[in-house]
């Protein structure tokens, strides 16, 4: 990914090149090919380009647009040639991404933003307006952050420059419980007075003002009916392969993740038929694959090793067997949990190779399970049968169901009915519930981020199917707003299933498509048939892994026992230190205990101490959690 950073001054003093500088020196550790700066009395503006397409070796960033105005643009934009089209005496399919949008924007003004699909983020500065405008594409994949004063703004892809600014900078703890369950809001960083773009928004500043609005969204009354199952198969067959083929847009070889499961197994022969059919830019699809032969649950070395068959050619095969359960660079700075990087010999490898091969962009199959159907509930169906009312066709689907499940109906009708209910009437699943170990009045006052900000289903307006649908892609920008920038090798991950088209088919289609009674995502299973081998199509579920962590909690028993004595997130009201020392000896006898949790509050834990080594002081600001809450209603709002 490019990095975009600017500082305008609004109280007119100039730019310190000082500041710019200074700028640079934070993304040392961000690989790049060139960097260019744009200086104009209090406005500076800095672009340092990450190259992974052959139109943006040529364009030149920041880019001036006829009416003055700057725009700094980091992305992939697809459907080009429809955009193009718009513009046939200014532009050509040579021309760079930053040029269509450039394009586009003096046209339509932000109304070009619903526009531009693909993965993206954007700032513009336009000195006629006295304004900068900051968006994301719809997933917000891209990292744009910002903060400021009735002096001072400033924008940037990574937190660095916004951080270490010799200002105080409370944590927010809303954030913080947010990491420790279901992923914090995606408008949410870990500072107070920092902020993210939030994804399908721009966000307008101006000095004294600050506006969010939401440019798109999907629309809650389109549907997809046919008449056949074959007719459902070809068109997702052909939004797949559109969605890969759009990803394989590069001019260097591509790496995909290639796991063993349906998703990343799905992606990589399509991606072989896209390639065989001259349908991508990128000279070849390397593929890489992780593999333990400790774990008794986890044995996917006979299903990627039948993709790699197919193709025709072995992939990179990475052990990581040797547990790793506190494996961090503690000498590397890191601003958001989880960025330090991991130090074991598996992620040290997995370097190596990217750039021995010149992988630059990373193809992963990350939402493939929740949007196809791979959760095998046949709750947003029976939901979508009572909101129509239609009854016998809702007691006929109980009926299906029920014996699938071997469940009473009423208790499949009594488990749809809770959806309608407010989440604080009904019980929450054990999955659901805030860690055990979590200070109590920590719990109390975050207790709708660590339930994951679940609402009730609305009887009537969208169909409830919908509004699942809506609340999974919620989890998934939240889970990837989290994710950290990768360094030292920089590349660029890519998502094919969640391509905004694809998604917009599979809102549309009818639930009873995705997921049937004994056949979990039937629709990808059925289409793919002769694409993807029959031994993955078929398998029931993906393995996980549950060995490695209590291993690596008993290898590293004593440091986390010297750990536990002087917790930093339990001196700051976070965590129960002595609950938490409980939940480790029994992860450690094997017991059950939520490990992906445990896992979080101990990364939490060395973030809080990486933060303290960089002089930042631990304050955490309670009362920011209202205000966050505030700013959430506006990005939805599309108010100040």
């Amino acid at each position: 990914m490019s990095i975009q950073f600017g500082i305008w001054n609004l109280d007119g003093r100039p730019v310190d090149p000082g500041t710019l500088e200074s700028a640079q020196s934070a993304f040392a550790h961000y690989s790049c090919d060139s960097t260019h700066s744009y200086v104009q009395a209090n406005v500076g503006i800095l672009y340092r380009s990450f190259h992974t397409t052959q139109e943006s070796r040529s364009e030149t960033q920041p880019h001036i647009l006829s009416t003055g105005a700057v725009i700094t643009w980091d992305g992939r934009l697809d459907h080009r040639a429809e955009l193009v089209s718009e513009f046939p005496n200014l532009l050509t399919l040579a021309s760079s991404d930053v040029e269509i949008v450039a394009a586009a924007y003096e046209r339509w003004g932000t109304d070009c933003l619903k526009r531009l699909i693909g993965d993206w983020a954007l700032a513009v500065w336009d000195s006629a307006s006295n304004s900068l405008i900051l968006a994301k594409d719809f997933l917000g994949l891209r990292h744009l952050y910002y903060c400021g004063d009735d002096k001072q703004i400033t924008w940037s892809t990574t937190l660095d420059p916004l951080v270490h600014t010799g200002k105080k900078l409370a944590l927010s703890e809303e954030y913080i419980a947010g990491c420790l369950s279901f992923f914090p809001s995606t408008h949410l960083t870990p500072f107070v007075g920092v902020h993210s773009v939030p994804p399908s928004s721009f966000v307008v500043l101006s000095p004294g003002n600050r506006t969010i609005h939401q440019y798109w969204d999907f629309d809650s009354s389109k549907r997809v009916r046919y008449g056949s199952d074959a007719e459902y198969e070809e068109h997702f067959w052909t939004l797949f392969a559109e969605a890969v083929e759009q990803r394989l847009r590069c001019d260097t070889p591509i790496l995909a993740e290639l796991s063993g499961g349906m998703d990343s197994s799905s992606i990589v022969c399509m991606a072989d038929r896209v390639l065989a059919r001259g349908g991508a830019s990128t000279p070849r699809l390397d593929t890489i694959s992780y593999c333990s032969d400790s774990e008794p649950n986890w044995d996917e070395r006979p299903y990627f090793t039948k993709v790699e068959e197919q193709r025709g050619r072995p992939g990179c095969h990475i052990d990581v067997s040797t547990p790793a359960f506190l494996a961090v660079d503690n000498d590397s700075p890191c601003l958001t949990p989880g960025a330090a990087k991991q130090n074991t010999a598996a992620r040290r490898q997995f370097e190596e190779r990217l750039l021995s091969q010149g992988n630059r962009v990373l193809l992963s199959g990350v939402g493939g399970d929740e949007v196809t159907g791979g959760v095998p509930t046949p709750l947003p169906e029976l939901e979508d049968l009572m909101a129509n009312a239609q009854l016998g066709a809702l007691a006929h689907k109980l009926k299906l169901w029920a014996l699938n499940k071997r469940k009473p109906w009423f208790h499949l009708l009594f488990d749809a009915l809770r959806g309608f209910f407010p989440p604080r009437l009904v019980s929450m699943p054990k999955h659901r519930q805030p860690s055990t170990w979590l200070d109590c009045n920590f719990v109390q006052r975050n207790k709708d981020v660590l339930l994951g900000y679940q609402k009730r289903i609305k009887f009537f307006g969208p169909m409830p199917s919908f509004q699942e649908n809506l609340a999974t892609l919620d989890g998934i920008r939240r889970q990837l707003a989290c994710s950290s920038l990768p360094t030292e090798p920089t590349y660029e991950k890519r998502y094919p299933f969640l391509d905004r088209c694809l998604l917009e088919f599979l809102f549309a289609v009818p639930r009873e498509q995705l997921v049937r009674p004994g056949m979990r995502r039937s629709l990808m299973r059925r289409a793919l048939v002769g694409i993807v081998p029959s031994e993955l199509l078929n398998r029931k579920r993906k393995a996980v892994v549950s060995r490695g962590p209590r291993v690596g909690i008993s290898a590293e028993w004593p440091t986390l026992i010297s750990m536990t004595q002087s917790l930093v997130s339990s001196s700051v009201g976070i965590v129960d230190s002595d609950k938490l020392l409980y939940a480790l000896q029994k992860a450690r006898r094997g017991e059950d205990v939520p490990i992906v949790l445990l896992l979080r509050t101990m990364g939490i834990e060395h973030w809080l101490r990486n933060l303290c080594s960089q002089g930042i002081a631990i304050d955490i600001d309670r009362a920011s959690i209202r205000s966050n809450r505030q700013t959430r209603d506006c990005a939805v709002l599309g108010r100040k």
